[in-house]
């Protein structure tokens, strides 16, 4: 069971005063409520932080708060006996290059894990659910699987302490096809963490696409779920 996003009545997004950047509210009476959905079967809870490039955007403020209030949720839920999920993801929106979500990756993540330092999180016991590093969506370039890893790996392995057990990536926007090529190219070599995935649409599109509401094409949906679930894993093996 996990517990995440704005439903409980007490998350969701809101605006850094003075600025149109959002960030993630919700730890007041954090605590509490965890203990509550540990006592219904949680054992693991989701954080997310938004980051869009632009020409100004990500701010320093915003990178600064996000990395902090990811943190505090972290170690509250390794107070509470959870697994926190720390999600930070640099949106795949825009026109960037691949270089610079690169650059603005590697900030994010350096931040993060300055503040779960800062914090005493036990890096051992949390999952990371980062996006990869790619070019955005609209960009006139786009990026070979082969570069994709190139970039994410490389930003990784400077700012992403080993002793962090698994990063499960997002796929924030790719197609499915996109989603499962990135990943098998990741593991094409052995890294020092468990890199594997944690996908949504990239799952959960082509079963929708094929059931379309229609009791008939309830099979064929089960069977185009299962087919991305099977490269997917797959591809966290890098085969």
């Amino acid at each position: 069971m996990q517990i995440s996003g704005p439903s409980d009545g007490y998350s969701g997004k809101v605006n850094i005063d003075n600025t149109d950047e959002e960030v993630t509210q919700g730890l007041d009476d954090l605590g509490e409520r965890l203990e509550l959905f540990k006592s219904k079967g949680a054992r693991f809870a989701k954080w997310r932080a938004l980051y869009q490039i632009s020409e100004v955007t990500p701010s320093d403020l915003l990178i600064e708060s996000n990395a902090h209030q990811l943190a505090c949720y972290a170690a509250l839920c390794q107070t509470h006996g959870l697994v926190p999920i720390v999600e930070p993801e640099v949106l795949i929106d825009g026109e960037h290059t691949i270089k610079a979500c690169a650059e603005v990756s590697e900030k994010v993540l350096h931040a993060v894990f300055h503040e779960l330092h800062k914090h005493r999180v036990l890096l051992e016991g949390i999952i990371l659910k980062p996006s990869m590093v790619m070019p955005g969506k609209n960009a006139k370039n786009k990026s070979t699987p082969e570069e994709v890893a190139h970039h994410t790996l490389e930003v990784f392995r400077r700012v992403v302490p080993a002793a962090v057990p698994t990063i499960n990536f997002l796929s924030g926007g790719q197609t499915p096809e996109e989603a499962t090529y990135n990943l098998n190219a990741m593991n094409a070599n052995p890294q020092p963490w468990r890199l594997s995935f944690s996908y949504a649409r990239a799952l959960q599109g082509p079963c929708m696409e094929a059931w379309r509401g229609q009791d008939n094409q309830i099979q064929k949906a089960q069977e185009a779920l299962l087919e991305r679930a099977r490269l997917n894993s797959l591809a966290s093996e890098g085969k």
